[in-house]
């Protein structure tokens, strides 16, 4: 090596020493934020319950925020620019994005009446959460399906930073990869114990709307929402939350992988919706699984028998399971069987 590479080496070993400072920092600066509080759906309790839809509720507030950007649009044909407006319009930084919020506090949203005593992680003991706590997020209806309202975060933020990874990495799969190792560890996993196959769907389903705030066939036989006319944003067709939320955003029908310690707490929970299960057989299962299965198979979601909620009780609670049979495509595992008592 010549003497002229040396203080190159240098500069390159002092530049990486500095990106892993900063990297390093900002995880910790993470692991501080998130290990305060963890909000976790409670897609099990009060599930025989009937809820509003909130849909249309939901369709307004984006409709109305992407007119917002459109109205005031000055930057020119900026396909990235104008899906950070509408990210910023609906989005945050922030732990809880105002859309999430407002669905949060609205009273015209209805919600399931779980509080924190009755909610399925109650008897999980502490020692088991791991880093963070795990506080009782709420569950809405939207389309049909019972979701959490941080699905509404996934979407919204997590969506956008899917785009993100896409415009950087060239393809869908690569950036699923990096979305869902990011579900393992600052997320997911690593902090509160539960890795999110729901989020993983909403956070691909928000990437889709964003994707296809200017591109078509992101959903299904529609074209774009918006094409460029002199510079400005017209829109073309209206949002609907139905083109994107399906069953697999519902924690309890996709349920998340737990660490291990956690499941046969939920599985004793579990056994005492039985007669729920009894009376409302088709609020537990998907019809459309492996349609659904195949759809999202690029996410890295990892499975999890012992608690699909049709094939267990089904398993486990008398005299339903010959009268109500698990869904198709969802076998029952021999991991499933728990110890009575």
């Amino acid at each position: 090596m010549g003497r002229g590479a040396a203080p190159v080496d240098v500069t390159r070993r002092l530049a990486a020493g500095s990106r892993l400072c900063r990297y390093t920092a900002a995880a910790a600066a993470l692991l501080a934020a998130a290990t305060a509080v963890t909000a976790e759906t409670d897609p099990y309790t009060h599930r025989d319950l009937d809820l509003a839809d909130s849909l249309e509720i939901l369709d307004l507030q984006v409709n109305e925020a992407l007119d917002r950007v459109a109205a005031s649009w000055d930057r020119g044909e900026n396909e990235w620019a104008f899906v950070t407006a509408v990210y910023a319009s609906i989005g945050s930084i922030h732990w809880i994005d105002p859309l999430e919020r407002w669905a949060i506090n609205a009273q015209e949203v209805d919600k399931l009446p779980t509080r924190r005593r009755e909610a399925v992680f109650t008897k999980i003991p502490h020692f088991r959460a791991r880093l963070a706590g795990i506080t009782l997020g709420r569950t809405i209806n939207v389309n049909g399906v019972y979701i959490g309202t941080d699905k509404i975060g996934h979407f919204i933020s997590q969506g956008r930073k899917f785009y993100g990874r896409f415009r950087r990495l060239g393809t869908e799969e690569r950036a699923a990869r990096r979305t869902a190792a990011w579900e393992g560890l600052i997320w997911g996993r690593m902090l509160s114990g539960i890795y999110s196959n729901a989020d993983l769907v909403a956070n691909y389903e928000g990437y889709r709307f964003f994707r296809g705030l200017f591109e078509g066939d992101m959903v299904a036989g529609k074209g774009p929402m918006f094409r460029w006319e002199s510079g400005r944003p017209i829109r073309l067709r209206s949002f609907t939350w139905a083109d994107h939320v399906n069953p697999f955003w519902d924690e309890m029908l996709n349920p998340a992988s737990y660490a291990v310690g956690f499941v046969p707490y939920l599985q004793r929970r579990l056994l005492t919706l039985c007669d729920d299960f009894g009376r409302r057989p088709g609020r537990y299962r998907i019809e459309n699984f492996d349609a659904l299965n195949k759809r999202y198979r690029l996410l890295g979601m990892h499975a999890n028998e012992e608690l699909r909620p049709a094939p267990y009780l089904s398993a486990h609670c008398p005299a339903v399971g010959t009268q109500h049979p698990a869904s198709p495509g969802v076998a029952v595992s021999a991991t499933a069987v728990i110890a009575e008592g």
